[in-house]
């Protein structure tokens, strides 16, 4: 029995290329760059929120509990903290 090229694509059988060296490479190296992106992300969006804390008057500080000082040693934190 023949099968025409939508059924295959039906069935799924459709055969998967050979993994050679370098594409598993260019996976690899693809996941990694994908984690610095998200742990890049991530540091600047900490850094956002840092900068904002700072940012607030005393009366909203206040509301959330934190000091001023807080706040501040807070928002000075390195990017990497």
């Amino acid at each position: 029995m023949t099968m025409s090229a939508i059924d295959t694509i039906r069935k799924g059988s459709i055969p998967e290329e050979p993994s050679s060296g370098r594409s598993d490479y260019l996976r690899k190296v693809n996941v990694a760059v994908v984690g610095f992106i998200e742990w890049l992300e991530m540091r600047l969006e900490k850094r956002r929120s840092r900068l904002a804390l700072m940012e607030l008057t005393d009366a909203q500080l206040a509301d959330i509990g934190i000091s001023r000082s807080e706040a501040y040693r807070e928002g000075i934190r390195s990017f990497l903290d």
